[in-house]
């Protein structure tokens, strides 16, 4: 378990382990998430442009975006 102290302006020094491990360097930023049982957790903020190809799925031909649209609509007008 890492450790580090609260300055009296609220400042603290993430342990080298700690940016190792979210991959830090100097300039970078960080994010924090609060989660209710009162825990935090600390996390590196990814640019949008990384997700590019999350939902791809081997086999899965790619839609357009007009298709998309096209099932939406179909999708929409069905009596349920």
């Amino acid at each position: 378990m890492q450790e580090s102290t609260v300055t009296i302006k609220g400042q603290t020094t993430l342990p080298r382990q700690v940016r190792e491990a979210l991959g830090l360097k100097a300039g970078d930023r960080i994010r924090y998430l609060l989660l209710d049982d009162g825990e935090v957790r600390i996390l590196k903020p990814r640019a949008v442009s990384s997700l590019s190809g999350a939902l791809h799925r081997d086999g899965q031909p790619a839609v357009s975006l007009e298709d998309m649209e096209a099932a939406i609509a179909q999708g929409a007008g069905d009596d349920r």
